[in-house]
Parts: structure tokens; C-alpha cells; sequence
């Protein structure tokens, strides 16, 4: 018989994909870990995984078992999360995941969703685009807060949440002026800090700028936009950001903010979860504090 504990194992294998880490997770030593992968092997007479000096994925019996495993694990939350709301409070925790330029959303929305449901603890991490998606679909994250361009509703429930528009932050000293809008061909004459390539928020501002034949001066990159700003407001570059994180800046002295246009760019930011029905009461109490029906 398989046990939780078995798919428990391997549900942490998919995730990380490296088996000291997921011994770690599952709080076993690595040789443990994979003579438990080994015994389910000959429990099942089947090889579960490649064999290597390293993991190096799953064979089709593997991948097939994973994937029920998923489900299963699913299940098994969703049961302990109606138990814990049993009196009617929705309690347990919450992974979202969020792009950086999401990040002030989130926040408000994080806030939110406490004020009605304080038993609620929220894990939030940023990431990139691909690694929200990866992590969904490996049931690492709950929620992601991403890009809707590129995630398949059939894979996924993709909810629109709002537009993204685009702000050119900085110096007052090289700001093109001081209030009003700028364009993206004056923003490309500044020296700028941007997201690095692997972020999807780059890789669109990237896009804007080729196709409007521009060639920016990109003098920094950043995992974040914290250092960007901070270059903003020391007088060394300016940046980009979305207008959703204006709110964030407080203090603005020595900074213009002036909203990108010519041409104007938008990009959907949604909510994005793996398909559970029904779903689970921690992402159900989040799209009610968004506003999301059905």
C-alpha cells in the first residue's frame, strides 16, 4: 500500500527537483530519502525516477505517479483546511506568489484579506513570471499574482486583476521636466536601472524599446526595484516602474514621476491558480477580497 508519507516524498522530489533538498523538506537524511524512493520502486516493480550521479527526472511510470500524487496532496489540504475552518473561520496558510511589479497590490491585498480573516497566515514570495508558473503547476505556490499573457486557462484559472502601466522615475536633475508625461524615446535617452533580463517586466520594457527603435542606456540591472530607486533618488539613473508602486514612494523630493506615453503600453497582471475544485478556503477567502466571482 502507498502511504501519504510515500507521496509526500515525491511530491517534494518534483518540487525541487534535487534530493538533499527535498530530504531536508521532508526532514530526513538523503540516504533515507531515496531508499524510501527506492522501496515505493519495488513496491510498484517500476523505476520511478532516472538514475544518475544526480536527479535528472522522472521516468513516464514516475511522472504519471507524480501527477496523482499532486491530486492527492490536494486533497489532503483541502480536507485539513475545511477541519480548521470548521467553526467558520477560515485559518491556515496562504503561498502566493507575486511579480515585483506586483508587489504593492499585493500588499494592499494582503492587508485586505487579514483584516476579514486573521487567521490567515500569508507566505508571500516574489518571483519571475516562469518560476509563479512553475511553481503552481509543481503546487509549490497557492496563488500567483503574474502576467496573464502566456498562462494557459486550460492548465490554469487566469482571473484579471488590472492593467500595468508604465512610470519614468527620475532625478529631477535629468528628468526631461518636472510634471506631466513623458515618452519612451526621452526615457531611452536617460541612463536607466532595470529589472534584469530573466524578469518578465524587462523583458517588455525591452519590446517597447526595439519596436519603437529605440536603443535605451541601460547603465544597471536589478533583481528588484528597491536599488533602482534608490539610484533614482541619489541622482544616479532613472528607471521605470509600474504605476501601481507610485504609492510606495512616499518622499518624492528629488524625483519626478512622470507617466510613460507615445506609446502607451498596458499589460494584464492576474490572479493565477492550478485548477481545484472545490478550491481551497485560504485562495477562495483572496478572491473574495479581489473582487473575483464565480
Amino acid at each position: 500500500m502507498i502511504s501519504l508519507k510515500d507521496l509526500e516524498f515525491l511530491s517534494s522530489l518534483a518540487r525541487h527537483g534535487h534530493f538533499a533538498r527535498a530530504a531536508e523538506e521532508c526532514g530526513v537524511s538523503q540516504p533515507a530519502f531515496s531508499m524510501r524512493i527506492r522501496k515505493l520502486e519495488e513496491r510498484l516493480d517500476a523505476a520511478i525516477v532516472k538514475r544518475g550521479n544526480r536527479f535528472q527526472g522522472f521516468t513516464p511510470e514516475g511522472e504519471a505517479l507524480v501527477r496523482h500524487a499532486r491530486k492527492i496532496m490536494d486533497s489532503v489540504k483541502l480536507l485539513e483546511e475545511e477541519f480548521r475552518s470548521a467553526g467558520g473561520e477560515v485559518t491556515g496558510q496562504l503561498s502566493l506568489a507575486v511579480i515585483p511589479t506586483a508587489v504593492g497590490f499585493a500588499a494592499q491585498a494582503i492587508g485586505k484579506l487579514r483584516a476579514g480573516n486573521p487567521a490567515i497566515t500569508v507566505r508571500l514570495q516574489t518571483a519571475s513570471s516562469l518560476t509563479i508558473q512553475q511553481g503552481l503547476e509543481k503546487r509549490v505556490f497557492d496563488a500567483g499574482i503574474t502576467y496573464g499573457e502566456g498562462v494557459s486557462p486550460e492548465m490554469m484559472r487566469v482571473e484579471h486583476l488590472y492593467e500595468e502601466r508604465y512610470v519614468l522615475v527620475a532625478p529631477k536633475t535629468l528628468a526631461p521636466r518636472l510634471a506631466g508625461t513623458a515618452s519612451w524615446a526621452e526615457a531611452a535617452e536617460l541612463p536607466l536601472s532595470l529589472l534584469d533580463p530573466s524578469m518578465q517586466n524587462r523583458r517588455i520594457l525591452d519590446l517597447v524599446f526595439r519596436e519603437a527603435g529605440l536603443l535605451p542606456s541601460v547603465i544597471a540591472e536589478t533583481s528588484e526595484f528597491t536599488s533602482s530607486l534608490l539610484m533614482a533618488a541619489n541622482g544616479v539613473a532613472a528607471t521605470v516602474i509600474p504605476e501601481s508602486l507610485l504609492e510606495g514612494l512616499g518622499d518624492r523630493k528629488g524625483i519626478a514621476a512622470l507617466p510613460l506615453g507615445d506609446p502607451t503600453v498596458e499589460k494584464d497582471v492576474s490572479l493565477v491558480t492550478p485548477h481545484r475544485l472545490p478550491g481551497l478556503s485560504t485562495v477562495e477567502a483572496l478572491r473574495r477580497v479581489l473582487n473575483l466571482g464565480g
